[in-house]
């Protein structure tokens, strides 16, 4: 199993599900510090679908994404993260990471059973204030 350290490492593409146009919202701030940080990240938010956040252009589900995606951000409640995981499937993502408490047992066994790294209750930002900066 990887570390998170070489997760964050290892894989650039993340996609954050559960992306908002309010900077003072936590997924907002995560998503600033990974562009910062060197990471491509593309927004998922059905809502606002083709609005930008940070220059980036939002998605309104991960299959619609045209670029590779390595690493899922999970900024939703845990009840979703199942579907989450079926459609982390669906695009060969490698990491299904669920953000500070948001954890799903099902998600868990749906990832592992199909060879996508799981981690949950730990935030992308602080993992990599710990261990890459």
């Amino acid at each position: 199993m990887l570390e998170t350290k070489d997760i964050l490492s290892k894989y650039n593409n993340i996609a954050l599900v559960g992306a908002s146009k309010d900077l003072k919202k936590t997924s907002t701030i995560v998503m600033k510090y990974l562009q910062n940080s060197g990471y491509k990240v593309y927004p998922i938010n059905p809502n606002i679908v083709g609005d930008k956040i940070l220059g980036e252009t939002v998605y309104g589900k991960l299959s619609e994404i045209d670029g590779p995606v390595d690493i899922i951000d999970v900024f939703r409640p845990s009840n979703e993260a199942v579907e989450i995981a079926n459609e982390a499937i669906k695009i060969n993502a490698k990491v299904l990471w669920l953000q500070l408490n948001i954890k799903s047992p099902e998600a868990k066994k749906i990832a592992e059973a199909n060879n996508i790294i799981y981690v949950e209750n730990k935030c992308t930002k602080l993992e990599i204030e710990k261990y890459l900066n």
